[in-house]
Formats: C-alpha cells, sequence, structure tokens
C-alpha cells in the first residue's frame, strides 16, 4: 500500500471498479447497497473498494440511522490535477511546436487534394 497521499489517491484510482463507483458519488452520496447495484460482485467485495477509497481519502462515510452513506471527497482529486497540470503544459508545448512545423510544410503537388 502507498505511503505519500498523491500515490494512495493513483493506487485507488487504477482499479475500473473504484473509478466506477467514484463517478456514481459525483451525482450524490449513496450507501453501499446504492454502489454496489451496477456490479455483479458481493456487497463484502464493494466495501473493501471502499476501504481502499477511504484509505486514500476520496469518500467518507456518514451515518443516518442504520446506513452509511458515502461522500465523495474532492481535495485528493484535485491533489492529482494539479500534477497533471505540469505534464499538461508539456504536452502543450509538444503541439505548438507540432503547429509550427506543419505550418512551415508546403504541400508537394500544388495542383493535389
Amino acid at each position: 500500500m502507498p505511503t505519500d497521499r498523491l500515490s494512495s489517491t493513483l493506487f485507488a484510482l487504477a482499479d475500473p471498479t473504484r473509478r466506477g463507483i467514484l463517478a456514481r458519488l459525483a451525482t450524490g452520496d449513496a450507501t453501499v447497497k446504492e454502489l454496489a447495484e451496477p456490479y455483479e460482485m458481493s456487497l463484502a467485495a464493494v466495501s473493501k473498494h471502499l476501504k481502499v477509497l477511504e484509505g486514500a481519502g476520496l469518500i467518507t462515510r456518514g451515518r443516518e440511522a442504520q446506513w452509511r452513506p458515502c461522500h465523495l471527497e474532492g481535495a485528493p482529486l484535485q491533489a492529482v490535477s494539479e500534477w497533471l497540470e505540469d505534464y499538461r503544459r508539456f504536452w502543450d508545448r509538444n503541439m505548438d511546436s507540432l503547429a509550427a512545423y506543419l505550418k512551415t510544410m508546403k504541400p508537394n503537388d500544388p495542383g493535389g487534394p
């Protein structure tokens, strides 16, 4: 299990089921049973995914009577977005270089398509 926050978040996001759970929670809080509905797995298996998400700080669990609705926490996702921002600048520079190169190219056949 990763020890730093960003690694924990990326580890949690590496699984498609956990990403699906986060996408569902982005629409509103949900119980474990509601989160398990789209998946063909036991509630215990979904709970294991929730523990990973909770450990990464991506979700919290509340308490309403006998239910413990899950809530999406956005701060770890913001940290991932900020980390990726440096790479976006790299991709933008590469696209700018490609665009500049393409402007210097002339068609081989002036009468072509």
